[in-house]
This record gives structure tokens, C-alpha cells and sequence, in this order.
């Protein structure tokens, strides 16, 4: 992380945590009612997680890894969808993502935004417990504890505590000015200012627990990854989780816990085999250093040899990650036909991981065409992709046919409006074409779906003055000009 964004984020905790009352975080959950929504509405809980999240994603810890992000995508969204009432009064989807941290840690933004670490992926034993996770962070969005946590606080600190979320990745950069403002220099600010109380921990179990069993998930895996969290609590001399900070664990929690589980005739879950790849890129993502990637291609060599095809899959999977980061595709291609041959060839086309890897590996081998065509049957098969998206746009863009891409392109940005990658993409295509307006505008639409509307402004005043510049293009530019420009007035009245 910059010395200049840890700065800044230092500074505005300190201003944050001035302004913001301590006896919040101790306060006892309300319940929730007409004061409870006048105070903090549905769309300004989501516009408050949005204004967090653009933060985020510009953060080093934040993994931005497609494929990754589209499977924690998929099972979160098939746990929210296993009941309807999960929603809630929520008026805008889930959104799932991971962060590049070696603790065992989880955490909910309003609106529904929910963060997974690296080291907590790594950690669950089964898609069962990593599930639980996820069913319990959703819980804590679709009851809106968050809401009720301000319900005693006037609208105007909202963005005070948008402010203080700025820093919830620099903690894991440590320094002593942070260390100073957050206790150990762990957790996550907005989880420490608005920590939530025992009754909310229960409220939130109760309903993860419905959600897990009602999306055909094991439950015992809410209670194995609990005795997990212990048992690494005492590993690490008794010092507390991150995620046993920010979400305490009492002998009640597990005994309400196990008393439900036993109520439930026990119910088997296959994992996914995609489960177990995402574990092996994780750890290669958690660490991407020289040694760090040693280290996990000793840890992939014991997978290989431990006799269980899943385990075996996975290792030779992330050999081949591995490989291909050391740039050998041929040694990459070894290992991902050791995969194909633990598998069989039907399980690796229904896999969205292998799919993506095979493409990558015939990029790597300069084998565009080969690329192009794979990548065109993975989207056939995977039609609601978006890693494949991405990836079948880039391979059609490293092969030179930038008249496909485009128009292949806009017509995922007219299905996607609010995908800022294809923006990005779209505009890398304009620039390799020599359309400099129509690039800029596109670099302008991703900043503005970011959240980065002084960024767009810029990349549009670059666009009104390129040569190739045209009618049409510049009452687009005019529209969004007056449009982004009330936004970042009003942003500024904010702050």
C-alpha cells in the first residue's frame, strides 16, 4: 500500500474516530422499526456500501481475480437464493469479493457487500464451512444490523463512517501511526466502531443456519468451522481471531448452534470440485512472492500424492497456476492434462476454473486461435460468465480481430451497464484501433461506475478534445459531464 493512501487513511480515522461515538459499538441492538428506517434507508444503506467498496477496489489487498470472485459469486448467491425472505428490505444484489489476508476473517458491508480473506478460504475444510460463513455475513445484511446499530445517530455521520471504512485493508499494511489508532493493528474500522452485539452474533447464526440447510448445504459445517476458529486461537498463544474478534463466540452461540444441527437429520454435501481449485489459487494469490510460490508448490506436490482425487486435482491445478506464473506454459500444460486425467474430461468442460485455465494456457503458448475458439465454447457452456466474458474478449484482442471484440463487447455492456471491466476492456480495443475519442469515453464510463467521477471528468474533457471526435460523441460527453459533475458537487457538500 502507498505511503500516501496509508496516510491519508490514518488521518481520517483519527478524525473519524473523534467524531464518532464509542458508546455505539456498545450499545444494545434496537429493534427495528419506523426510526430504524427512517434513519438509514435500503438505498442509502446500499449507496454507503457502494462508497466503500469503490475504495476498496482500488486497494493492493483487494483480489481482483475473476474467476475467484465468480465462484464465491455463485455460492453466496445460490445460499441467498435458497430463501426468499433472505432479501429482506435489501433493494440491490449481493456482492461477493476476496481479500489478500492470511487471517481467518469475514466481514459485511451495508448494502450488502460481503468480503471473504484469503486465509479463511484456505482454512475451511469443506464448502459446507466455508458456506456457513458466507450464511452468517448474510444474515447480519439481510436483517440490516447494521441500520439498527444507527439508529440513535443522525444521517449526517454516514459518511464519517464511510471515511473510517477507508482503512479497513490499510490495517493489514500495519505501521506504528496505524497501530496506534487500531488496536492491534487487525480487524476491520467499521466492524470495530459498529461491532455487533451478542443478540445480533445469535440473530445472524439463526438465519445463516436457514439458509445453509435450505440451500442443501451440510450443517455441521457452521459448527466444524467454529471448532476450527478455536483450535487456531489457541495455536496463535491464545491471541483472538480476527473473524472471533469482530464476531464473538460464546459457549451459548455454539450450544444454540449444535442444538440445531442435532434437531436436523444429517444431510451429506458433495463439494464442489471448483472448492478445492479455488483453495490452490488462493494460496498462490495470498502470497505471489518467489518463496510464497515455492512454498505452496510444496504444499500442491503432498496434495498430488494423497490419494484423494479431489485433493489430487487440486494440487496438479495449482502446479500449473504456479507454472504458468513462472512463465512455462508447456510445464503448465503438463500438469492441467495430470488434472484432466484425475477428472475426466467432462467434469474439466463443467469446471469454470479449468475451462478459464486451459484458454490461459493456450494463450501462453501463443496458440491464439486455438485460444479464441476455446474461449468461444467455454461461453457457450458458461453463457452468464463474466471471468469468461473478460477472458474470451482478451483472447479475441491478443489475436488482432478488434472488430469481433467490439462488437462482441457492446453488446455485453448493453446486458451489463454496470460492468466497469468491459468498459476497459472496450476501451483498450478503441485505443489499439487509433479511436481516441470513443476510448476516452469508455475509460470515463469505468471510472464512473467505480465511483471515480472527478477521474471520468478528466477522461472526457480528453475526449471533447481529440481529433476524431464527433457529434453524436460530444453530446454524450455533454450528458455525462452535467450529470457527474452535480455528483461530485454534492459528494463535496458531503465531506
Amino acid at each position: 500500500m502507498n505511503r500516501y493512501f496509508k496516510s491519508l487513511v490514518v488521518s481520517l480515522m483519527t478524525a473519524c474516530c473523534l467524531q464518532f461515538p464509542i458508546a455505539l459499538a456498545e450499545s444494545e441492538i434496537p429493534s427495528l422499526g419506523d426510526t430504524a428506517r427512517s434513519e438509514l434507508s435500503p438505498v442509502a444503506e446500499y449507496q454507503l456500501g457502494k462508497e466503500i467498496m469503490a475504495q476498496v477496489r482500488r486497494d493492493p489487498a483487494y483480489v481482483n481475480d475473476p474467476v475467484l470472485t465468480e465462484y464465491l459469486s455463485n455460492l453466496g448467491n445460490r445460499l441467498v437464493s435458497a430463501d426468499p425472505q433472505t432479501r429482506g428490505e435489501l433493494v440491490n444484489d449481493f456482492t461477493f469479493f476476496a481479500v489478500r489476508d492470511p487471517t481467518l476473517n469475514a466481514f459485511a458491508f451495508p448494502g450488502g457487500f460481503i468480503g471473504v480473506h484469503t486465509g479463511l478460504l484456505l482454512a475451511s475444510q469443506s464448502e459446507s464451512e466455508l458456506a456457513s460463513v458466507l450464511s452468517h455475513e448474510i444474515g447480519h445484511v439481510s436483517q440490516r444490523h447494521i441500520a439498527r446499530m444507527l439508529t440513535q445517530q443522525r444521517q449526517d455521520i454516514l459518511i464519517p463512517i464511510a471515511t473510517t471504512a477507508l482503512a479497513i485493508l490499510a490495517a493489514q499494511a500495519g505501521g506504528d501511526a496505524l497501530g496506534a489508532v487500531m488496536v492491534g493493528g487487525q480487524g476491520y474500522a467499521i466492524q470495530r466502531q459498529i461491532n455487533f452485539t451478542r443478540d445480533a452474533e445469535k440473530e445472524a447464526d439463526r438465519v445463516g443456519f436457514t439458509i445453509l440447510k435450505g440451500a442443501g448445504f451440510d450443517t455441521n459445517g457452521m459448527t466444524s468451522f467454529f471448532e476450527r476458529l478455536q483450535v487456531a486461537t489457541r495455536t496463535y498463544n491464545d491471541a483472538p481471531s480476527p473473524y472471533l474478534r469482530t464476531h464473538p463466540l460464546t459457549s451459548e452461540r455454539i450450544a444454540d448452534i449444535e442444538a440445531r444441527v442435532r434437531r436436523e437429520p444429517y444431510r451429506q454435501h458433495a463439494d464442489d470440485l471448483d472448492f478445492y481449485l479455488m483453495r490452490a489459487k488462493a494460496r498462490l494469490i495470498q502470497d505471489d512472492s518467489t518463496q510464497g510460490i515455492l512454498n505452496a508448490e510444496a504444499v500442491f506436490a503432498e496434495q498430488v500424492k494423497s490419494g484423494s482425487k479431489l485433493y489430487m486435482a487440486a494440487g496438479n491445478y495449482g502446479l500449473a497456476l504456479a507454472a504458468l506464473m513462472q512463465k512455462n506454459p508447456e510445464k503448465a500444460r503438463q500438469y492441467f492434462q495430470e488434472v484432466k486425467k484425475t477428472v475426466g474430461e467432462k467434469a474439466a468442460l463443467q469446471s469454470l476454473a479449468l475451462s478459464n485455465l486451459s484458454i490461459e494456457i493456450r494463450l501462453a503458448e501463443g496458440q491464439t486461435a486455438d485460444a479464441v475458439r476455446e474461449a468461444r465454447e467455454a461461453v457457450s457452456r458458461f453463457p452468464s460468465s463474466r471471468a469468461l466474458a473478460y477472458q474470451y474478449a482478451n483472447a479475441m484482442f491478443i489475436a488482432r480481430q478488434y472488430n469481433d471484440v467490439v462488437r462482441y463487447l457492446r453488446k455485453q455492456v448493453q446486458m451489463y451497464k454496470e460492468d466497469a471491466v468491459l468498459r476497459q476492456q472496450l476501451a483498450k480495443v478503441y485505443d489499439a484501433q487509433g479511436k481516441k475519442a470513443l476510448m476516452h469515453i469508455a475509460m470515463a464510463e469505468s471510472y464512473s461506475l467505480d465511483g471515480a467521477y472527478s477521474a471520468g471528468l478528466e477522461q472526457l474533457e480528453l475526449a471533447r478534445k481529440c481529433k476524431d471526435v464527433t457529434f453524436y460523441d460530444q453530446s454524450v460527453i455533454d450528458a455525462y459531464e452535467r450529470e457527474w459533475k452535480e455528483i461530485v458537487k454534492e459528494e463535496m457538500k458531503k465531506r
